[in-house]
């Protein structure tokens, strides 16, 4: 083997031991049958979701993954016959998951196994995987279960915020009108005047004992 042909293929395998460190998953697949408008379709929903998409010597793979924490990949029939490698980033069910739905719609193509943040799975654990939803899908679930709650809440402190003044200030009481207390108060200002009117006239009756002083003088 050549020199050039020897740089050639480290730098593949470097490239594969590069994108096995940075990815959150690694799912390995047999494409064996696939027509070219089929891996072209299937490369394009990979890509939709962020998911890179190779096919790989096995030779190199496993020269890749030596001595690697992924080493476990190289056991059994994972890295034998036709092998591709879907690599995904933060949702890591996103290789599984497309490769999934691809398969059951071309009756081709099968798991073989994969690497899930840094733990080695073989196919029926990758394909029990598969079924997990995506990461957006478990946020719109989580948010949609809580979202009554928050309805609720929402609705209670917008009934408060309404019923607050502008200046933010606690609403006075509610006071009884004046006009309907009026005629009580002048009732009882009124009254002690009526029962006063006698005592006047008795002071006016008594006054001529006065006048009786200067018999007593004689």
């Amino acid at each position: 083997m050549s020199v050039e042909a020897k740089q050639a293929k480290q730098v593949v395998i470097d490239e594969i031991k590069e994108k096995f460190e940075k990815a959150g998953s690694v799912v390995v697949v047999d494409y064996l049958g696939l027509s070219v408008a089929e891996a072209d379709a299937l490369r394009k929903s990979l890509r939709e979701e962020g998911v890179d998409y190779t096919v790989y010597k096995n030779t190199l793979i496993r020269r890749a993954i030596d001595g690697t924490d992924f080493a476990g990949l190289a056991e059994g029939d994972t890295l034998k016959g036709s092998t591709a490698l879907a690599f995904s980033g933060e949702d890591v069910t996103a290789g599984a998951r497309v490769l999934s739905k691809a398969i059951k719609e071309y009756k081709k193509m099968a798991f073989k196994g994969g690497v899930v943040e840094g733990e080695v799975y073989d196919k029926d654990q990758i394909e029990e995987f598969a079924n997990i939803p995506g990461r957006d899908v478990l946020i719109a679930r989580f948010m949609g279960s809580i979202q009554s709650p928050m309805t609720k809440l929402a609705l209670t402190l917008k009934a408060i915020a309404e019923a607050m003044p502008a200046d933010g200030a606690a609403p006075a009481k509610e006071e009884a009108p004046a006009k309907e207390e009026a005629p009580a108060a002048e009732a009882a200002e009124e009254a002690p005047a009526a029962e006063e009117a006698p005592a006047a006239e008795a002071a006016a009756e008594e006054a001529p004992a006065a006048e009786e002083a200067p018999a007593a003088e004689a």
